[in-house]
């Protein structure tokens, strides 16, 4: 039987993490609207754009390109793929990227690969990116993590691992401000989206059951189609 008592939490290390993102999540929502959040809100809204773009790729489309824009907010340029995936992959992406780095960031070898996967994503989306500004933070965060994981494996100032808890903690926060923020209106397109999908599974299904009845029926539906 698990046993789901909290007498013996936590230790030493866990309490630190626990504080840890409390502190972090204070001083984000402190910060929001300062322009010293400003490059951490846009390397969230790159994560966002590129879990679009990872949607798309799953479901066999192509992407045509990514930019991320100074108001914050994130084109991603596809074409193919299922809409009513990709749709919702910004919002889901940033609630899993958040999850990944927070729970990377509790051990460092795990700490070291989230960082090493995140230093080869932005090399990536740096030769995609179809503005400066989006190039220009890839390069910036690429120095920047360079910088931090250098200074962790030759000098006493260890703090890659909380870097990557704020950007974990970053992440969930800003996936719940955008689904407040904007999920109204990309909820009526994934409805649309889906509801033209399963019309279309319908109307097939319609149509070779009713193709087999007379030639009445395949005439009057195929006329439908193409009304």
């Amino acid at each position: 039987m698990p046993n789901w008592e909290l007498k013996h939490c936590c230790d030493h290390d866990q309490s630190v993490f626990i504080v840890t993102i409390a502190v972090f999540t204070v001083v984000i929502l402190a910060l929001w609207r300062t322009v010293l959040l400003t490059p951490f809100k846009l390397i969230t809204v790159f994560l966002h754009e590129t879990s679009h773009a990872l949607a798309c790729k799953l479901t066999c489309g192509d992407v045509e390109g990514i930019q991320v824009h100074a108001n914050e907010g994130g084109v991603t340029q596809t074409r193919g793929g299922i809409y009513w995936i990709i749709l919702p992959a910004g919002y889901l992406g940033s609630s899993f990227w958040g999850m990944v780095f927070i729970l990377a960031s509790t051990n460092l070898l795990t700490t070291r690969i989230a960082a090493g996967c995140f230093l080869l994503a932005l090399l990536v989306v740096l030769f995609v990116a179809k503005n400066w500004l989006l190039r220009g933070l890839c390069i910036g965060f690429i120095i920047f993590l360079a910088i931090v994981w250098l200074l962790q494996e030759t000098t006493k100032v260890r703090i890659l691992r909380f870097v990557i808890l704020f950007i974990g903690v970053m992440n969930s926060l800003f996936s719940v401000y955008e689904f407040t923020r904007v999920m109204p209106r990309n909820l009526l397109k994934f409805v649309l989206a889906l509801v033209m999908v399963l019309h279309g599974e319908l109307f097939g299904v319609s149509y070779h059951l009713h193709s087999f009845v007379d030639p009445f029926t395949l005439v009057l539906l195929f006329s439908l189609k193409n009304s």
